[in-house]
């Protein structure tokens, strides 16, 4: 393994994917045991996320009722959990992307592969699982999408608040945003609760995969 590991590391500085899948399968990697950890990955990127973008509305929230104290301080933690959100909401988008890459590359290869069985039953029984696994595919990744797209309306309000705030610093301005606080909240709630449907998808995928 640790051998397919250097592979893969050096590859993926190549950036080429078939060439990736290649060698990994002759160190006995294949393009199913890749989508597994792919999905794993984009799994923790969205358990990830949803922590941080939790931590930037407590940040908010803590603002918010502001009541004396280092007014700046306060405002460069929400600033800084804003910028985390961020950089955990494109890593969230590159894991997506990723099991796509390699979904296109395992079902071309599985459909491809079943023209080379000769026996009837067995090519039937492949390519019923090959329909199941795409059915299943299809629905994680929009479940993926529909996640990811909840991210960057809540990163547009934080960061519009950021930007106000950082012109406005004052308890007057703060006092103001507590309307601003109610929505935010109403949409990261959202969008937790989108990546929970999401992370279930991935679990309930992984195991189809890992049984057929």
């Amino acid at each position: 393994m640790y051998k397919a590991l250097l592979v893969a590391s050096a590859l993926l500085l190549v950036g080429c994917e078939s060439t990736y899948y290649s060698a990994m399968e002759s160190v006995g990697v294949h393009k199913r045991d890749i989508m597994v950890d792919r999905v794993e990955e984009a799994r923790d990127a969205q358990s990830d996320a949803q922590q941080e973008f939790q931590s930037a509305l407590e940040q908010f929230q803590a603002l918010t009722n502001f009541d004396g104290g280092d007014l700046q301080r306060m405002y460069e933690s929400v600033s800084d959990a804003y910028d985390d959100s961020a950089a955990s909401a494109e890593q969230v988008s590159k894991r997506i992307d990723d099991v796509e890459s390699v979904a296109d590359a395992l079902f071309d290869e599985w459909q491809e592969e079943l023209d080379q069985i000769s026996n009837d039953r067995l090519r039937r029984d492949s390519a019923s699982k090959l329909k199941a696994t795409e059915r299943n595919y299809k629905s994680l990744i929009r479940s993926m999408r529909r996640a990811e797209a909840k991210m960057d309306p809540v990163l547009t309000a934080l960061k519009d608040n950021m930007l106000y705030l950082k012109h406005n610093l004052n308890a007057a301005a703060i006092g103001s945003l507590d309307q601003e606080y109610k929505s935010i909240k109403s949409d990261i709630d959202a969008l937790i609760a989108e990546m929970n449907a999401s992370i279930n998808s991935s679990n309930e995928f992984i195991e189809n995969l890992r049984g057929n």
